[in-house]
């Protein structure tokens, strides 16, 4: 029983160590890269070898956990928040160069129900990118791996931001429209 309870405990304290102050964008992206680009569209892609975990505890071992849509297909849901993001990014970048951005789902790790009203976590998301020109296909910029992370409030907090329209999937496609608008900038 002891054992059990210490088990519990350092999960716990884990869990609460990943709470906080977590937001941010790791990149790869070249320095000092002129970018000039006007956005046409996007393609999404996503490993078949991804594991996806629909389980309940604090933190499922897989590469997609999410929660924010009605169960069902998780990563055609995912897909639908970058061509959100995408969408809403086509009128802010109106450069020179038109370009199509590849992007891969990496994984993209969100919090489960137990956690977001208990202790709350970190959305992670990672993704390779490659920006081509729209109408040769030439890669203009070559992969790149970009890791982006968003807090994810818990308990009492996550309960405020939902009920003020805050919900999981607002938050989370507002931020991947800042990421995205941010590595092509």
């Amino acid at each position: 029983m002891f054992k059990r309870l210490l088990v519990a405990l350092v999960m716990l304290v884990g869990l609460v160590a990943c709470a906080g102050g977590q937001t941010g964008v790791r990149s790869t992206a070249p320095e000092g890269v002129q970018r000039s680009y006007q956005l046409a569209d996007m393609r999404f892609s996503a490993s078949p070898e991804l594991k996806v975990s629909e389980a309940t505890g604090y933190y499922p071992i897989a590469d997609v956990v999410w929660r924010g849509d009605p169960w069902g297909e998780r990563i055609p849901q995912i897909a639908a928040m970058f061509e959100t993001a995408v969408a809403r990014n086509k009128p802010a970048l109106r450069g020179s160069q038109p370009v199509v951005i590849d992007v891969q789902l990496v994984r993209f790790h969100g919090v489960t129900d137990r956690t977001r009203y208990s202790v709350g976590g970190v959305y992670n998301i990672i993704f390779l990118m490659t920006v081509r020109d729209a109408g040769s296909g030439v890669v203009i910029e070559p992969v790149r791996r970009v890791v982006a992370n968003l807090d994810a409030p818990g308990g009492s907090q996550a309960v405020v931001l939902e009920q003020s329209g805050q919900t999981q999937k607002v938050r989370v496609t507002d931020f991947l429209t800042q990421v995205l608008r941010r590595e092509l900038s």
